[in-house]
């Protein structure tokens, strides 16, 4: 019954594995793909489980805003990240939950395994050749009802296959009486054998390894589980199945050799970026200021940073975790240190557009006293020289008041130099008037 199942096992990739190296693109598609997962043998998929978990928390797409939280200030859940937790909580429960079936029934096994070995044993050690003839359909009964029973604790596994292939061997060994029904079950079994190691040879043409390697170990279980072949054969056919089974776990070996290596290239290009983001984070920490358009040419550089990082693999799995936090620190301190300087850069705006807009309103001011005096002084050409007079020394005054404001705007922008020529042609009317008005009196005096 093991056999039949043989060609699914060779031609066929096996359910459970057959999404494990389609990458999700965002972290909604990887709750999908989990929640896909929960529906399957949650036994089977923990590799895909832990594949996605990793994937799930360095997949974020870093922007500016990943780090708008003022320092103490109270953040909400993020909910994918909550439903991501919650599928993971259900995942651990199923497997605990069938982890316990397994190993109540692998106890119920190991209990039917021993009682058989235990009725094995006895016949072993009791026989004769009478004894052996009588007992040889109860051993093929045996043998049927072990076929049945499933697998056993890990620790024990060993240790009931050996025992089990030992009481077979000795108790064919014994049936000498009739040679023909043990040559028999040697043929079956040599035939059953035989197709093993050709599938065993086959699996050196599947691409994917991990998969092959996985086979090859369902080939072994139904190896041990078949009974012996003739003693002449046993040893070369045993070879056969051994030397397929090591050219398997040589290019096991060599894939995750080589994946490895591959991790510790991605764990130095990872730590390269950091290393990156330290450098253009130093004149922050260090306090140095930085105009605008440095900050925008220092944005696209670790734009271009963060756009490398998601191109490059897994690093080591003792790694990956730890490189990953530094990045996404130095990555947050960066954009932090960006929005404070442009909060600062828009408050100074905010300030300096209000003084221009007092310097307005108190222009406006000075032209509409300007007005009333223009009338006044209309007033006082009719009203004789006193008019005059008093408005000359009113006149003076505020041209002196004016001179001594116009320090005031005395830095050195565009936007002081431009109020500083406002008022000085102010102060030239003002002249200018007053020089009307003296001449005026002039005319009156002469």
């Amino acid at each position: 019954m093991y056999f039949k199942n043989f060609p699914y096992l060779c031609t066929r990739k096996g359910f459970a594995n057959k999404n494990k190296y389609n990458m999700a693109n965002t972290r909604q598609e990887i709750i999908d793909e989990l929640k896909a997962l929960l529906e399957q043998d949650v036994m089977a998929v923990k590799d895909q489980v832990d594949h996605l978990k990793t994937r799930f928390y360095s997949n974020e797409e870093p922007t500016e805003l990943a780090s708008e939280a003022e320092p103490g200030e109270v953040t909400e859940k993020d909910p994918v990240e909550e439903e991501f937790k919650q599928l993971l909580s259900q995942y651990k429960a199923k497997r605990a939950e069938v982890a316990a079936a397994q190993a109540k029934e692998q106890a119920d096994n190991l209990a039917r395994k021993q009682a058989i070995l235990d009725e094995m044993k006895s016949m072993v050690e009791g026989a004769s050749a009478d004894g052996v003839m009588a007992n040889l359909q109860r051993m093929r009964e045996l043998q049927a009802t072990w076929k049945t029973i499933g697998p056993v604790p890990v620790t024990h596994t060993q240790e009931v296959r050996k025992a089990y292939q030992q009481y077979q061997e000795q108790f064919y060994d014994l049936v000498k009486i009739n040679i023909e029904l043990r040559d028999l079950d040697f043929k079956k079994n040599l035939e059953l054998k035989l197709l093993l190691c050709e599938a065993a040879e086959k699996l050196q043409e599947n691409n994917n390894i991990v998969e092959a390697s996985r086979a090859l170990q369902q080939l072994h279980d139904e190896w041990a589980e078949i009974g012996p072949v003739a003693r002449e054969v046993r040893e070369e056919l045993w070879n056969r199945f051994k030397a397929a089974s090591t050219i398997i776990n040589k290019k096991h070996q060599a894939y995750f050799d080589e994946l490895h290596a591959k991790e510790q290239e991605n764990l130095a290009a990872k730590q390269a970026i950091v290393d990156q983001l330290k450098a253009i984070n130093e004149p922050i920490v260090n306090g140095e200021p930085w105009t605008a358009k440095i900050w925008e040419e220092m944005t696209q550089k670790v734009q271009e940073l963060q756009n490398a990082w998601r191109k490059i693999g897994f690093a080591p799995k003792k790694f990956n975790q730890s490189i990953y936090d530094t990045y996404r620190a130095e990555s947050d301190r960066f954009f932090a240190a960006k929005k404070e300087f442009f909060l600062e850069l828009r408050e100074r705006r905010k300030e300096r557009e209000q003084r221009h807009k007092e310097y307005l309103e108190r222009q406006k001011a000075r032209e509409e006293r300007q007005r009333e005096r223009e009338e006044r002084m209309k007033a006082v050409a009719a009203k004789g020289g006193d008019n005059l007079r008093r408005m000359r020394e009113r006149l003076q005054q505020e041209i002196k008041t004016a001179e001594n404001n116009i320090l005031f705007f005395s830095a050195k922008s565009k936007t002081a130099n431009k109020l500083v020529a406002e008022m000085q042609s102010k102060i030239d009317a003002l002249k200018s008037q007053l020089a009307q008005i003296e001449e005026k009196i002039n005319e009156l005096d002469d």
